[in-house]
């Protein structure tokens, strides 16, 4: 059976994952998410495994150019 459950995002575009979700993917405090776009612009959410961190962690450092608060301020409304 499909289930919807929905989440409002704040004007920082947070989201609070609704308990439901969480008790599903089991996440605690500590876990991350991973957002996967399909082509068609459906978003699945889920636990993000060992190596989904693995590539993520690859990427870090790749991202630090835009780490400062010059670019906090200039892509905050975003």
């Amino acid at each position: 059976m499909t289930r919807l459950v929905s989440s409002k995002l704040t004007s920082k575009f947070r989201a609070t994952v609704p308990k439901e979700i969480r008790d599903a993917l089991r996440l605690t405090s500590k876990d991350q998410i991973v957002y996967e776009i399909l082509e068609d612009n459906t978003v699945i959410v889920r636990k993000a495994s060992s190596l989904d961190k693995s590539y993520l962690k690859g990427l870090d450092h790749t991202l630090n150019e835009w780490n400062s608060d010059d670019d906090e301020k200039a892509y905050k409304d975003l």
